[in-house]
């Protein structure tokens, strides 16, 4: 089934919903957060001389901010993470097609060479890299987000892979039986995937333009961004394979620790940290679901995208189940920990 036809079968089933696009709040780390979005043009002016520049040190994660000479936070990085976020030309961020709010903010999201650590604002290539992208506008990774999305456009490489466009959740499953999972990037892609360790992963062509929860974010992160990806559940040298395993063995920092509750400083989060769930509640209280935080959203609230069965893919919307944490709805009841890579 393709993007448009899946389309108009939500059409059908939930009326087309048109959401205002509002001001959202700026969630550069957590020094801006609330801050109000002030309408600025889609190009940027140059970026801050780095003489200009300052970096300071924070706590509750350690990071390093950047500041220019007025105070503000122009970018952040978070101490054992690749993960930064920029500040830049406000993006919104909307499903009209869904209900749910919109997320308009000035964060963009990139990943850095290698971690950081204390003190690497001394290295000589930082400055090289600030230069490089404050205020650049090249796709980033919640533009990446953006791509797989309901009614996305489809675009293709030079050996015709498509590579963006609208995802689904999975291939349909027979009549009472439950959703087809394991549905990874390269399923989405058509291609066959060789990783670092030389193991080989082939596609279901049953799976094409497909991705569960996890794939989703192996798709964002891993082939667009770059992060690495393994092809396993164990610990090792990229992010694996499913949202258990990112949460319980994936490389990252630790924001929200898993503690068997709903954590509540959600003050901590920025654009690109990913969320994990406890949705079918089992005994054993393990996490089955993965996310990507995106901010505030017009409303104030905490909004997220992820893969979901009801939404057929990727969405930001509130299609079977609010994408907010702090609404006490389904999934904010769900949520058990947070990390940023």
């Amino acid at each position: 089934m393709n993007g448009r036809t899946r389309l108009l079968l939500r059409r059908a089933l939930m009326g087309v919903l048109a959401v205002g696009v509002g001001v959202g709040g700026i969630v550069l780390g957590a020094e801006r957060q609330g801050a109000p979005v002030a309408p600025i043009a889609a190009s940027p002016g140059p970026a801050p001389a780095s003489s200009e520049l300052r970096f300071v040190r924070r706590d509750g994660p350690a990071r390093t901010t950047v500041v220019d000479a007025a105070g503000t936070v122009l970018a952040t990085f978070t101490d054992g993470a690749r993960t930064v976020t920029l500040d830049g030309p406000a993006r919104t961020f909307a499903e009209p097609q869904f209900p749910g709010r919109a997320v308009t903010t000035r964060v963009w999201v990139r990943l850095l060479p290698q971690e950081w650590r204390q003190g690497d604002e001394n290295a000589p290539w930082v400055r090289d890299w600030l230069r490089t992208f404050l205020g650049s506008t090249e796709p980033d990774v919640l533009a990446f987000v953006r791509d797989y999305l309901d009614g996305a456009p489809e675009e293709r490489d030079a050996r015709d892979v498509r590579f963006k466009g609208d995802a689904s959740f999975g291939p349909p499953p027979p009549p009472g039986s439950p959703p087809i999972e394991s549905n990874d990037f390269h399923d989405y892609l058509g291609v066959g995937w060789t990783f670092a360790d030389g193991a080989r992963r082939e596609p279901d062509p049953k799976r094409y333009g497909t991705v569960d929860c996890s794939g989703f974010v192996r798709l964002v992160y891993g082939f667009r961004a770059g992060y690495p990806l393994i092809p396993t559940n164990e610990r090792g040298p990229g992010l694996p394979r499913r949202a258990r395993a990112m949460s319980e063995n994936g490389p990252g920092v630790t924001l929200l620790p898993d503690t068997g509750g709903i954590p509540t400083d959600l003050g901590v989060l920025q654009a690109g940290d990913l969320l994990f769930f406890d949705l079918d509640k089992t005994a054993d209280g393990r996490t089955d679901h993965v996310a990507i935080y995106l901010g505030r959203d017009e409303a104030g609230g905490h909004r997220f995208v992820s893969s979901r069965v009801r939404a057929d893919g990727p969405t930001l919307g509130d299609l079977g189940g609010t994408s907010l944490l702090d609404d006490g709805g389904y999934y904010a009841r769900s949520l058990r920990s947070a990390k940023r890579l």
